[in-house]
């Protein structure tokens, strides 16, 4: 009997997590650049169950592995390149391909997909408030003005004569291995590593003005999944309720017999 409260309650956890990712996903599905999240679940404490004679305990024969607890495992970043779209705006950056902006954040250089840049009051690129822009050599990219052009991601002003001078080229990085480990995802967009970043050479990774990389989070994908968490949560809190009442009956009616 109690079997069933350890399945149920661990079930209900991790359903809950699950809508959690999932909520976040559906959140940021119209945010540049959003890597999407998967929760996988798994178990553990499994056991095999063994049947035995009612007298005789000496032969018993295995029938299998159960296990009473679920929970969720890990979460999976997809890190899959998102659609681009094209936007008017002069401050809007994607990359194409392999790479991530570096921004100076007050918890050190962190990287983003997001290129959903702005000026500050000093007329250096930012994202949102969270930190500046590097440029190549890790130092900010200052723009006066909005008379300014973008070639493979260097950035080009124009002064009032209508000369023009480099401001500064998008600094783009990379890590070796697998994003999954040497990653690690924080809050508005943003990941920080312990890993070295390698200099991505100019041209190798496209970097487009006026253009934004979507979240590739897939909104109907992800409210399937909802509804999924949703129904197998509510089953198990009907399935927890039914066994609560059993055990009520067997302590306080049966248990008088």
């Amino acid at each position: 009997m109690y079997q069933g409260f350890y399945n149920l309650t661990s079930g209900m956890l991790t359903q809950q997590r699950n809508l959690n990712t999932v909520s976040n996903n559906m959140v940021n599905v119209q945010t540049p650049g959003y890597k999407s999240d998967k929760m996988v679940s798994s178990t553990f404490a499994e056991e095999m169950l063994y049947r035995t004679g009612r007298t005789d305990k000496s032969e018993y024969e295995p029938l299998g592995i159960t296990s009473k607890i679920r929970t969720a495992q890990r979460t999976y970043v997809n890190y899959e390149q998102g659609a681009f779209q094209p936007t008017d705006g002069i401050y809007d950056f994607a990359l194409g391909g392999n790479g991530f902006f570096c921004i100076d954040t007050a918890n050190g250089v962190q990287y983003t997909r997001n290129g959903s840049f702005r000026v500050d009051e000093e007329g250096y690129l930012m994202l949102n408030n969270l930190g500046r822009v590097q440029g190549r050599g890790g130092q900010p990219i200052q723009i006066n003005n909005e008379n300014f052009v973008v070639t493979n991601g260097t950035i080009y002003g124009y002064d009032e004569d209508g000369v023009s001078r480099e401001l500064g080229s998008l600094r783009v990085v990379d890590f070796e291995g697998e994003y999954q480990d040497v990653l690690h995802k924080e809050d508005y967009g943003l990941y920080s590593t312990d890993a070295a970043p390698r200099e991505v050479p100019q041209g190798e990774t496209a970097v487009m003005w006026k253009t934004l990389e979507r979240s590739n989070a897939d909104l109907v994908e992800e409210m399937t999944s909802m509804i999924t968490s949703q129904r197998a949560l509510q089953s198990a809190a009907q399935m927890l309720k039914m066994y609560d009442q059993i055990m009520n009956k067997s302590a306080n009616e049966i248990g008088r017999l």
